[in-house]
C-alpha cells in the first residue's frame, strides 16, 4: 500500500494465499485489478484473464511484438495509464513470455520506460505447483530469448527488484507428520521411510462405498470424464438435466461446471463454489451425493451430516474492467453471468482441476506419469494422510526436481523482506514520486516532438506557431527545466534516513515553496502560452500529429500543475496520486472544448483567455492571495469554450459556483460580454 515495490507471495498449499488476496481487494487504496492465466482461474478471484485484458495474441510471444499486435480501446488505455497496483493470480502457470507482454504493453501506453511502465505487481502462486505449458513447437520460438519459461524469466521482471513473502502456516492439514511428508515431496528432501509411509496407502483394487465420498484425481481429463460417465451410467433410476442460464459475454472456457448439468439420485457431486449465505452450509470442493430433486432445487446429503441441503442455483459472473463516469475509480462491470446449481459430478477430477480445493478423502489415480508440481498438489489436496488411498505406488523418481525451481527456492528465501526494508522502500516510494514529479525531461521530449512536426511539414503552419513554441521551449528550459534540475539536485539534501518525507518538516516548507513557484510558472506563463497557439492548416495529417503531441503536452503539463497544487499543505503519497490521476481521467483537449465555437485547429478564439488570466491575476495582487484560488486556469478555459452570458449559465461551468459568481460573477460577465459582442444578461454587482 505505502511503497512502489514489486512483491512475490508464496506459500505451501493451504497457507491461505486465496484469502490473503480477498483481503488486499478489500483493503487496499491503490487503484488495482486482478487477471489470471486461465478463465476459470479468473472468476474465482475476481478479475479477468491476461489476455482478455491485455489483448494479447495467443501462442509465443517473441520479445517485441506484444505492444504492436494489440488495439487496444481509449478507456482500457486510461485504466492503464491510472494503475497502481497490477495483481496476477496463480502465477506459477504464467509463462515468462506473457510477463514481457505485459511489460510492453504497459510502457507503450503509460510513456514510461521502466519495467511494466512503474506499475507495481503483486505475484500470487506456489512454484512446487502447477507449471506453465509451452508447446515443444513454442519454446523453439523462445527458447533464443529465454533461459526458462516459469515467469521469473521474464525479462522485464529481472529488470526490477522484487521481495518475496512466503506464507507458512498451513490451515489445511494439522498431522505433522502429513506436513513433513508434504514438504519432504515439496522441497525434494523426501526420505526412504516417509515414501514407504505414504506407499502404505496403495491399496490394489480400491473399491469403496459411495457413501464414503472419496474423489479419484486423474492426471488427465479423458480418464477423470470416463469415471464419471460411468459411475452416473451405472445407477439406476432417472436422469435429471439442468441447463444454465448463460447472459451476455461468459465464454465456454470459462465455465466453472457444466452447462448441461446430468445427475441422478445417488450421484456424488461436488461443490465448486462457497456458501455465501450466512449459514455457509458448503464450501468450494465439498463432497457429497445427491438424494432427491424437485423443481428448484437440489437435495445433498454430505457426510456426517443429518440433514440433506437444499441447494439452489447461483450466479457467476463475468466481468470486464471499466473506468466510473461519475468517481472515475476503476469498476468491475459485469457484461456476462452463468447461473447454474453449484455442483459437478465428483467421481473423478482432474489434478490440474483441483488446485485450491480440500478433500477430506481422496484417491489418487498415478497411473499415468506426472507432470513437475502435480504429485504435490493431488497429495496436498487431502485434509489428513488417514484419508489417502493410492491406486499404485509413487516411485522416488517421479518426485522430480527441477533445478530451475530449486535455484528460484533459494533466491526467494534471500529475498525475504523485513522491517527494515518496508521503512526503506516507503521512503524509496515517496523519493521517487517527488523526483518524477520536478523533472521535466518528459515535458522536452513533448516539445522536441512538436518542432519535429512543424519542420517536416514546413510551410504548412504560420511561421509565427514556431515562434510561439519556442518561446514556449525557451521558457521550460529556463524557469522550468533548469531549475528544476537544479532543486532535484538538492532533494537529497533535504532526505533523511530517519524519516519518511511526509513526515520531514523541513523538506516540506522547501516544497511548498518549490511547489509554489512551478504552479505559477505553468498556470500563469506556460500554459496560457500553449493555448494562444495558432493551429490552422489545411494540411489534416500534420494538424493531427500535432495536435497529438500538443494534447499529450497540455495533459503533462495539467497533471504537473495538479501535483505542485497539493504541495501547498502537505505531501501526501495518496492525495498527490489522486490529484494527479484526475487530471489524466478528467482531461478534455482544450482544442476539442472549444471546437463548438472555435475554428478547427485553434486552441483559444481572439484573447478571452488573455484576457481572463490578465485581469485574474491582477486581482490576485490587490488581495495578496494566488491566481489560481481567484479562478483556476481549468475553469477560465471552460469559460472561454462556453462563453456563457448569464449567471445561471456561469454557475453552471464547473468550478464556478455560487460564491464565485457573487463576488466575481458581474465582472467576469462583462469581460465575456466584450471579447463576443453580447451584452452580459443577469449580472448583478458585487464586491470581491
Amino acid at each position: 500500500m505505502h511503497t512502489s515495490r514489486n512483491v512475490f507471495l508464496t506459500g505451501k498449499a493451504g497457507t491461505g494465499k486465496t484469502t490473503f488476496l480477498r483481503q488486499i481487494r478489500q483493503s487496499v487504496g491503490k487503484r488495482m485489478v486482478v487477471v489470471a492465466p486461465t478463465g476459470v482461474a479468473a472468476i474465482n478471484a475476481g478479475g479477468v484473464t491476461i489476455h482478455s485484458l491485455f489483448q494479447l495474441p495467443f501462442g509465443p510471444l517473441v520479445p517485441g511484438s506484444a505492444a504492436r499486435e494489440n488495439n487496444i480501446n481509449r478507456e482500457k488505455i486510461k485504466i492503464f495509464r491510472t494503475l497502481d497496483l497490477l495483481v496476477i493470480d496463480e502465477i506459477s502457470m504464467v509463462r515468462a513470455d506473457v510477463l514481457d507482454g505485459i511489460d510492453e504493453v504497459l510502457r507503450r501506453y503509460r510513456h514510461r520506460s521502466e519495467p511494466f511502465g512503474g506499475v507495481q505487481l503483486l505475484l500470487i502462486g506456489d512454484m512446487q505447483q502447477l507449471p506453465p505449458v509451452i508447446r515443444d513447437e513454442d519454446w523453439q520460438l523462445l527458447s533464443p530469448y529465454y533461459d526458462t519459461g516459469y515467469f521469473f524469466g521474464s525479462r522485464a521482471l529481472q529488470q526490477t527488484p522484487y521481495v518475496s513473502i512466503e506464507l507458512t502456516h498451513i490451515y489445511r492439514q494439522s498431522d505433522q507428520r502429513f506436513i513433513d511428508l508434504l514438504n519432504g515431496i515439496r522441497e525434494k528432501t523426501i526420505t526412504r521411510d516417509q515414501l514407504t509411509d505414504l506407499n502404505q496407502h496403495y491399496v490394489p483394487d480400491f473399491a469403496p462405498d459411495d457413501r464414503d465420498g472419496y474423489i479419484t484425481l486423474s492426471t488427465h481429463n479423458q480418464r477423470a470424464q470416463q469415471i464419471n460417465s460411468e459411475k452416473l451410467k451405472a445407477l439406476k433410476g432417472k436422469l435429471h438435466s439442468f441447463e444454465a442460464e448463460i447472459d451476455k459475454e461468459f465464454p465456454a472456457h470459462a465455465f466453472p461446471t457444466d452447462a448441461d448439468l446430468d445427475l441422478k439420485i445417488g450421484a456424488q457431486v461436488m461443490f465448486i463454489k462457497n456458501d455465501i449465505s450466512r449459514d455457509k452450509l458448503y464450501y468450494n470442493g465439498k463432497i457429497g451425493r445427491v438424494t432427491d430433486f424437485d423443481d428448484d432445487r437440489i437435495y445433498v446429503e454430505c457426510q456426517g451430516e443429518s440433514k440433506s441441503l437444499a441447494v439452489d442455483r447461483v450466479m457467476w459472473e463475468n466481468i470486464r474492467y471499466a473506468l466510473d463516469p461519475e468517481t472515475k475509480e476503476i469498476t468491475s462491470d459485469v457484461i456476462g453471468t452463468f447461473t447454474q446449481y453449484p455442483l459437478k459430478l465428483a467421481w473423478a477430477i482432474t489434478i490440474h482441476k483441483s488446485q485450491g480445493l480440500t478433500f477430506e478423502r481422496a484417491i489418487i489415480d498415478a497411473s499415468a506419469a506426472f507432470a513437475h508440481g502435480q504429485v504435490y498438489v493431488a497429495l496436498s489436496r487431502c485434509k489428513t494422510l488417514d484419508g489417502l488411498v493410492l491406486r499404485a505406488e509413487i516411485p522416488m523418481h517421479s518426485i522430480k526436481s527441477e533445478h530451475t525451481l530449486d535455484e528460484f527456492h533459494e533466491q526467494v528465501q534471500q529475498q525475504t523482506p523485513t522491517e527494515q526494508h518496508l521503512t526503506d522502500a516507503k521512503r524509496a516510494y515517496q523519493e521517487q514520486l517527488l523526483e518524477e514529479l520536478f523533472s521535466f525531461e518528459y515535458v522536452h521530449s513533448l516539445l522536441y516532438r512538436s518542432r519535429k512536426v512543424i519542420h517536416d511539414h514546413s510551410g504548412a503552419f504560420t511561421s509565427d506557431l514556431m515562434q510561439k513554441l519556442l518561446e514556449l521551449t525557451e521558457l521550460l528550459t529556463g524557469k522550468g527545466r533548469d531549475v528544476s534540475r537544479r532543486f532535484v539536485r538538492q532533494l537529497p539534501g533535504y532526505f533523511s534516513p530517519d524519516l519518511l518525507p511526509e513526515d520531514n518538516e523541513p523538506l516540506r516548507e522547501r516544497l511548498q515553496k518549490a511547489g509554489g513557484y512551478f504552479h505559477a510558472l505553468l498556470a500563469d506563463e506556460a500554459l496560457p502560452l500553449l493555448y494562444r497557439f495558432d493551429t490552422t492548416t489545411k494540411n489534416k495529417q500534420a494538424l493531427e500529429s500535432l495536435l497529438e503531441s500538443f494534447d499529450e503536452l497540455e495533459k503533462e503539463l495539467l497533471s504537473k500543475q495538479a501535483g505542485f497544487s497539493t504541495l501547498q499543505t502537505s505531501f501526501d503519497t495518496t492525495v498527490y496520486q489522486q490529484a494527479r490521476h484526475k487530471v489524466e481521467l478528467d482531461f478534455v483537449p482544450t482544442r476539442k472544448k472549444n471546437a463548438p465555437t472555435e475554428k478547427a485547429g485553434d486552441f483559444v478564439k481572439g484573447d478571452l483567455y488573455s484576457a481572463l488570466m490578465k485581469w485574474r491575476n491582477e486581482l490576485a495582487g490587490e488581495h495578496g492571495t494566488t491566481g489560481f484560488k481567484v479562478l483556476p486556469h481549468k475553469t477560465i478555459s471552460d469559460l472561454v469554450s462556453q462563453r456563457p452570458s448569464n449567471l445561471d449559465e456561469l454557475m453552471a461551468v464547473k468550478g464556478f459556483g455560487k460564491t464565485r459568481a457573487r463576488q466575481i460573477g458581474a465582472e467576469v460577465l462583462r469581460i465575456i460580454a466584450a471579447y463576443s459582442g453580447k451584452p452580459a444578461r443577469g449580472s448583478r454587482k458585487k464586491a470581491v
